[in-house]
C-alpha cells in the first residue's frame, strides 16, 4: 500500500497540472504554459537526486540536455533517460530524482535529453528530438552497445519508439531499455481504462485522450511512432516493461510488452500491485518505488553485459 507521504505527493502532482487542459484550450488565461510548466518541474523537484550525483548542462546532436555524474563511476556505459509528461510538460531539471537515483545505482552518466514540447512542436518533434540525441551520441564516439535507454509515461513510450527509429535509419541499437508506465496506445482502449478510473490517483480517461490529441494534432492515435504497441518492433534489443497495478496504463503496458514478446524481443514484465502511474519518483518515500528502481537498474546493468559479451 502507498505511505501517506507518497500519497500526498501524487495529489501535489495532480494539483500541479489542474489548470493545463484550461490554458491549453485557452479557457483560462491568468495563467501561462510556461507557468505550469515550471510549477510542475518545481513540484518533481521535491524528489532530489541522491548526493554525490552532478549535474550539467550539455548539447548533444544540438539537442540540449543535462548529465548527471555520480561521484562514484563503476561503468563507462550511460544511460539516456527520456523524461514523461505526456510530450506537454517536463524537463530534465525535474527529474534530477529519478536520474540521479539510477546513475547513483548503476554507477553510470545518466544523459536527460531536453526535447522540444507540444503543442508548440507537436508528434513527431519529441521523438525526432531525443534520436537526434542518440545519433550524437553515437557520433561523439559512445558505443551504442555501452547505451541503455529508459524512460517513464510519453518518456516509456519512446524508448521503444526511438528504437524502431532508429533501427529504421540504420543506425546501431542500444543494449536495451527500461520502459515505465509507457504511455504506449493513445487509443487508449485498455479496460484497465475503465476499472480503474476510480483507482488511478492522477490520470483520467478524459485527461487522457484531451493531452493525446493536443500532441498528436491530426496524426492518428494508432500512428506506430506514437502508439509503439502498432509498431514493428522486430529485431529491437532486450527491454523491460514497468506497470503499477493501479494505474490506467496498466493494460495497454501489458498489451506492449505482449507484442515485444510476440515479436521476438527479449523482454521482461514487471506488474507492482497498488503502485501508481511512474512511481519510481518517489524513491524516499515508498519501498517499491526504490525496489523498482534497483530492478530496472540491474536489467539494464544486465544488457551492457550481454551487448559486451556478444563481440566477445
Amino acid at each position: 500500500m502507498l505511505t501517506n507521504e507518497a500519497r500526498a505527493f501524487v495529489a501535489q502532482w495532480s494539483e500541479s497540472l489542474r489548470d493545463l487542459g484550461p490554458v491549453l484550450t485557452g479557457e483560462n488565461k491568468t495563467v501561462s504554459l510556461a507557468e505550469i510548466r515550471a510549477r510542475y518541474s518545481k513540484m518533481l523537484a521535491q524528489n532530489p537526486a541522491p548526493a554525490g550525483i552532478t549535474f550539467e548542462d550539455v548539447v548533444i546532436g544540438g539537442i540540449p540536455g543535462q548529465l548527471a555524474t555520480p561521484d562514484v563511476l563503476r561503468t563507462d556505459a550511460v544511460v539516456v533517460y527520456i523524461h514523461g509528461g505526456a510530450y506537454i510538460v517536463g524537463e530534465p531539471a525535474g527529474y534530477h530524482g529519478i536520474g540521479g537515483n539510477l546513475a547513483k545505482t548503476m554507477g553510470a552518466k545518466v544523459f536527460l535529453p531536453d526535447y522540444r514540447l507540444a503543442p508548440e512542436h507537436p508528434f513527431p518533434a519529441p521523438i525526432d528530438d531525443t534520436l537526434r540525441f542518440y545519433k550524437g551520441l553515437l557520433d561523439e564516439g559512445y558505443p551504442a552497445r555501452k547505451i541503455v535507454f529508459a524512460g517513464e509515461s510519453a518518456g516509456g513510450a519512446m524508448t521503444v519508439t526511438v528504437m524502431v527509429a532508429a533501427r529504421n535509419s540504420g543506425l546501431a541499437l542500444p543494449a536495451g531499455g527500461v520502459a515505465i508506465s509507457p504511455w504506449a496506445n493513445l487509443e487508449h482502449t485498455g479496460i484497465s481504462m475503465t476499472n480503474r478510473e476510480t483507482i488511478d490517483l492522477l490520470n483520467t480517461k478524459t485527461g487522457l485522450v484531451f493531452l493525446a490529441n493536443v500532441f498528436l494534432q491530426g496524426a492518428l492515435p494508432n500512428h506506430p511512432m506514437a502508439s509503439p504497441v502498432f509498431a514493428d518492433v522486430t529485431g529491437l534489443p532486450p527491454i523491460m516493461v514497468q506497470m503499477g497495478e493501479a494505474e490506467l496504463m496498466l493494460t495497454d503496458g501489458m498489451r506492449l510488452a505482449t507484442h515485444l514478446a510476440e515479436n521476438r524481443v527479449r523482454m521482461t514484465l514487471e506488474v507492482w500491485p497498488h503502485m501508481f502511474h511512474a512511481w519510481h519518483f518517489v524513491a524516499q518515500l515508498q519501498p517499491q518505488a526504490r525496489q523498482a528502481l534497483e530492478s530496472a537498474a540491474l536489467f539494464m546493468e544486465q544488457c551492457l553485459r550481454g551487448a559486451d559479451r556478444s563481440i566477445g
